[in-house]
């Protein structure tokens, strides 16, 4: 007879494992992160690692899916607002708020090695589609609302946030000092800028 499975169960060993891992590749990088590590760390055996992911990328690629699942997650759960200029700054929040995390700049170079791989490259390209996808419909919503400045296209405007979106984050991996947790008041007030009505000044 088969044996039951615990949906709730499986579910949170196969996040344990990917908080593991996204631990180890943050601190290692992907080239010396080697599974026997990821098990250590999530107090697994081999035999139970290969169980839920079958190589080591594979459990890259399901940090970089859980991700951009909670991206959607999380504009799904604003439906029914009315302030759709606040959905986008409260999201530019929230991107720097996981940003905070101390394995977010070492996990952005990890995954920076493995951009000629086309599962990762099209992973990346799912989570930009997503964040655009949540933006898009709250950028148009607050332009026709006249809560945001409406000379710019919407598209270009949203692309715009995720232009300084992404810069932050690339500054976590630069050569000069930059903290999240500092630098995230600088963050939505430059969006602010980007979205007033009566930008330029």
């Amino acid at each position: 007879m088969a044996r039951t499975v615990d949906p709730a169960r499986y579910q949170a060993r196969r996040e344990a494992i990917i908080d593991a891992a996204l631990t180890r590749f943050a601190a290692d990088g992907f080239d010396r992160t080697t599974t026997a590590s990821i098990c250590k760390a999530a107090g697994i055996g081999s035999g139970t690692f290969f169980h839920y992911f079958p190589t080591k990328l594979s459990v890259l690629l399901a940090i970089l899916d859980y991700g951009t699942k909670e991206t959607s997650a999380w504009f799904s759960a604003q439906q029914g607002r009315t302030d759709p200029d606040e959905v986008i700054i409260d999201y530019v929040r929230h991107a720097a708020d996981e940003a905070t995390d101390p394995r977010v700049a070492g996990f952005i170079r990890a995954v920076g090695s493995l951009m000629a791989d086309p599962d990762v490259a099209a992973a990346l390209a799912r989570d930009e589609v997503t964040v655009h996808g949540g933006l898009l419909p709250r950028v148009e919503a607050a332009q026709a609302a006249g809560r945001i400045r409406s000379e710019v296209p919407a598209g270009r405007l949203c692309a715009w946030v995720m232009v300084v979106l992404d810069g932050f984050l690339d500054r976590l991996i630069g050569e000069l000092p930059f903290s999240a947790p500092a630098e995230r008041d600088m963050l939505v007030d430059t969006v602010r800028r980007i979205l007033s009505p009566s930008w330029p000044p």
